[in-house]
C-alpha cells in the first residue's frame, strides 16, 4: 500500500473588499464573516477595505491588490446582483487572466438548496489575475458563509483532495518574485 505524505497547511495572504454604497465598518457584517472564517482557518488578513459600487473605483482597488506580489487571494463581497448598481461581475471581469467558471456554477447549486430558484440573481464570479486569485459573492452574510464554507475554504487548504488552488498560487508567487528581482 502506498502512502502519499500527508500535505502542510499553507497560510495565504487574503484581501477582502466588501462592494457598498450604504456599509460601514461599523455595519459590514458580510466582511466581518470572511474574516472571521478565514483567520479561524488559518489564514492571514492581508488588508480590507469598503469600496462603493463603482466599475473604476472597484477595478481601482482590486488592480492594487492584484499587483501587490504579498496579496494571494482576494475575495470580495457585493455588487453581484441586477439592480442598476450592481457592477462587480463588470468590474472584474476585465481584470481575469483565467475564469473560475465552476466557481459561479457552483456557487448558484449549492444555493439553490438554501434560497431556492432566487440564486439565478447571482452573478457569483471566480477567476486569476495576475496570479491573484478572486472570488466575488453576493453580499449577503448568509452568501460569504456558503461561498467559505462550500467552496473557497476546501480550495485555500492544500491538504485538500484531489486538487486545490494553493499548488497554483504557490508558483505564480515564485514567478512574481522573480520577476520583481
Amino acid at each position: 500500500m502506498s502512502h502519499t505524505p500527508e500535505k502542510a497547511f499553507v497560510p495565504l495572504n487574503i484581501a477582502v473588499l466588501t462592494v457598498s454604497d450604504t456599509r460601514t465598518p461599523e455595519t459590514d457584517t458580510s466582511g466581518d464573516t470572511l474574516v472571521e472564517r478565514l483567520t479561524e482557518a488559518g489564514h492571514t488578513l492581508a488588508d480590507r477595505d469598503i469600496v462603493r459600487d463603482d466599475i473604476y473605483a472597484l477595478r481601482a482597488r482590486v488592480s492594487q491588490w492584484i499587483a501587490d506580489v504579498d496579496t494571494q487571494v482576494v475575495i470580495l463581497t457585493g455588487g453581484t446582483g441586477f439592480s442598476h448598481r450592481d457592477s462587480t461581475p463588470e468590474a472584474i471581469a476585465p481584470l481575469l487572466d483565467k475564469q473560475i467558471e465552476g466557481f459561479g456554477e457552483l456557487f448558484r447549486q449549492i444555493s439553490y438548496e438554501e434560497i431556492g430558484t432566487s440564486t439565478i440573481q447571482s452573478r457569483a464570479l471566480g477567476g486569476l489575475a495576475n496570479g491573484t486569485l478572486i472570488f466575488c459573492l453576493p453580499g449577503s452574510t448568509g452568501a460569504c458563509r456558503t461561498g467559505w464554507d462550500r467552496i473557497i475554504k476546501e480550495q485555500l487548504d492544500a491538504r485538500h483532495r484531489p486538487c486545490n488552488f494553493v499548488g497554483t498560487l504557490q508558483r505564480a508567487l515564485e514567478v512574481r518574485q522573480a520577476e520583481q528581482g
